[in-house]
């Protein structure tokens, strides 16, 4: 066997030595084809955070119009309601006056034969106070009610003072009904107009006897 000369041996030894040489990263190679493909993956994952937020921000506006649309569908159907209600009313009203005036139409009736009669004066009066009486009567069952004041106690709430007369009863007594009061299903729609006493003081009552005897 041949000996190896002294460049030889060098050699081999630097052949070895780069062999058994630690990587200094201690990571294993990665092809090149595989170091592309990784960072294609890395450029697709970077963008998905963006077509998400875009198709969130789609999502919202699709529920936004969604709602918007209801909205304005509601709000359609609630005016057509007021209207409907509205017409409803009107109809109401005008079959109420309607059914109110069929019952004043036998008053009109007695009104024409009471006039028939105008040349008999007790006829007349006869007729005059029978439509009295049907006319208080139609009003009456709608709700009407006169107000008693004739010997009540003055009532400011009821009653309007319009004369004050001298009289041996209490004060604030009504004397006399000027024009009667009603209430229309409890509610007050016109107040009693009365004549209220003022109690004589004895001084003035005792003078007016004297004077009386004088003369």
């Amino acid at each position: 066997m041949q000996k190896k000369t002294k460049n030889e041996a060098r050699n081999e030894e630097k052949v070895d030595s780069t062999e058994t040489q630690p990587n200094p990263d201690n990571r294993e190679s990665v092809p090149s084809g595989k170091v592309g493909k990784t960072h294609e993956k890395t450029e697709k994952n970077q963008e998905n955070p963006s077509n998400n937020s875009n198709k969130e921000h789609s999502a919202k506006e699709q529920n936004l119009k969604e709602l918007t649309e209801l909205l304005q569908r509601l709000q359609a159907e609630f005016e057509n309601y007021k209207k409907r209600v509205d017409k409803e009313k009107q109809e109401f009203c005008k079959l109420a006056n309607a059914e109110f005036v069929s019952k004043l139409l036998p008053i009109l009736d007695s009104f024409e034969m009471a006039f028939k009669t105008k040349d008999k004066e007790e006829d007349f009066i006869k007729g005059v106070e029978l439509i009295y009486s049907q006319l208080f009567d139609v009003l009456e069952k709608q709700g009407l009610r006169p107000i008693t004041a004739l010997g009540r106690r003055f009532d400011p709430y009821f009653h309007e003072a319009l004369l004050l007369q001298e009289s041996d009863k209490e004060d604030n007594i009504v004397l006399e009904e000027l024009q009667k009061g009603y209430m229309f299903n409890n509610k007050l729609i016109r107040t009693s107009k009365v004549k209220i006493s003022k109690k004589i003081n004895k001084m003035n009552e005792n003078k007016i006897n004297v004077n009386n005897q004088r003369g």
